[in-house]
C-alpha cells in the first residue's frame, strides 16, 4: 500500500521548483525531434531504461544507508556520502541540470527541516547535497519504504517530463495521464531492479539527453530553466 508520505513527496505542490525544468525536453521539441505522444512516450521509456536517471535511482538506497550511519553515530557527515552525491552530480553534463539538482536538493532539505526533519548536523562549508541525496533523506525521515522511495523518484521524474510536454508539444492533460498510467508497470519493474543495484556498476546511454540538455543553454527563446 502506498504511504501517504510518498504522495506528499510526489505531489506537484511540493515547493522545490521542479515545474520550471524540462531537462532538455524543450530542445527536442523545438528541434522537431518529438512531435506527438507516441514519440514522447518512447523518449521517456528510453530514459527509464538507459538514461542517467537509472544511476540516480540505484544510488538512493546507498545514500539512505549512509544517512542512517550519520544519524545513528552522531558523527560528521560520512565522506562516502559526499563522494557519492558529488559523483552523481558529475554524471550530468549540463551546467543547467547540475544547477537544477542543487537547487531542488537544497529546497527539499530546507523543506524537510521546516517540517521537523533537519539533517543530523549542519552541512560542512561548501558541501551541497543534490536532488537524489535530498530525496533519500526525505524518504528515510518520512519512513517511506525502500521500494517506494525508488518508485517515487522515477514516478516524479516522469510526471515532471509530462508536465513540461503538456505546455510544449502541446500535449493534452488526458493524453499525459494516459502515458503516465501506461508507464506505471515499467516504473515499478525498474524500481524493483534498481533498488538493489550498485550505481557505480551501471551504465548510462543517455547521450541524446545530455546533448539536448547542453543545447538548452543556447536556445534563443525558452520557457524552462533546463
Amino acid at each position: 500500500m502506498t504511504s501517504l508520505a510518498l504522495l506528499q513527496l510526489v505531489s506537484p505542490a511540493l515547493p522545490v521548483g521542479a515545474f520550471s525544468y524540462s531537462e532538455g525536453l524543450e530542445v527536442l521539441i523545438q528541434d522537431g525531434d518529438l512531435n506527438d505522444a507516441f514519440e514522447l512516450q518512447n523518449w521517456i521509456e528510453a530514459e527509464l531504461q538507459r538514461g542517467a536517471l537509472r544511476l540516480e535511482a540505484a544510488a538512493l538506497q546507498p545514500l539512505r544507508a549512509l544517512f542512517q550511519v550519520w544519524e545513528g553515530e552522531g558523527l560528521g557527515m560520512p565522506s562516502d556520502l559526499i563522494s557519492l552525491d558529488g559523483w552523481l552530480l558529475a554524471l550530468r553534463e549540463s551546467a543547467e541540470v547540475r544547477a537544477q539538482h542543487v537547487q531542488m536538493g537544497g529546497s527539499l532539505l530546507a523543506l524537510m527541516a521546516d517540517l521537523g526533519h533537519p539533517l543530523p548536523q549542519a552541512l560542512p562549508q561548501r558541501v551541497v547535497l543534490a536532488w537524489p541525496a535530498a530525496w533519500a533523506w526525505a524518504a528515510l525521515s518520512l519512513k517511506i519504504s525502500e521500494q517506494e522511495m525508488v518508485e517515487g523518484y522515477l514516478y516524479g521524474w516522469v510526471a515532471n517530463q509530462l508536465s513540461a510536454a503538456v505546455r510544449l508539444v502541446p500535449l493534452g492533460p488526458t493524453t499525459a495521464q494516459r502515458i503516465q498510467q501506461q508507464l506505471l508497470p515499467m516504473i515499478r519493474d525498474q524500481a524493483r531492479v534498481l533498488k538493489d543495484q550498485d550505481p557505480r556498476t551501471l551504465w548510462s546511454g543517455g547521450a541524446g539527453a545530455g546533448l539536448a540538455q547542453l543545447a538548452h543553454a543556447e536556445l534563443y527563446s525558452r520557457l524552462f530553466r533546463s
